[in-house]
């Protein structure tokens, strides 16, 4: 490893980036082979998910051991021809998936405020007439 590599290797990451990469744009008729073929080149890799449903054909997400493996991968691959197809790579988030469960919570907890006012509001004009 390089002096440069190693002072890579201590600089401040971006809070975006993760160790599990999104993979999208992949030809669908690549291997796993030559999946880890590719992306083993940056680094150790813990783990490789390729879609096999209509929907999710041509997208994987690739786990690595280390997160500069993975920021080195995403840098370097990101716009690959494969196979006649360029690749998009991007960091895995996890957060927009609770703000979508934050969401239909927050959801639930004002219909039950509008069901508790509606009622309120019920008693008060009891109350006057």
């Amino acid at each position: 490893m390089s002096l440069t590599q190693k002072s890579n290797r201590t600089a401040q990451l971006p809070s975006n980036v993760n160790r599990i990469l999104l993979i999208k744009n992949l030809p669908f008729k690549i291997t796993s082979e030559e999946m880890y073929d590719l992306f083993g080149k940056y680094g150790a890799i813990r783990q490789i998910r390729m879609g096999n449903m209509p929907k999710t054909k041509g997208t994987a997400f690739v786990v690595y051991e280390d997160i500069y493996d993975a920021k080195e991968a995403c840098d370097h691959l990101q716009g690959f021809n494969v196979m006649g197809r360029y690749l998009v790579v991007l960091y895995f988030q996890t957060s927009h998936r609770s703000k979508r469960s934050d969401l239909s919570k927050e959801e639930e907890r004002v219909e039950n405020l509008r069901k508790q006012y509606q009622s309120m509001s019920r008693d008060e004009e009891y109350d006057l007439n």
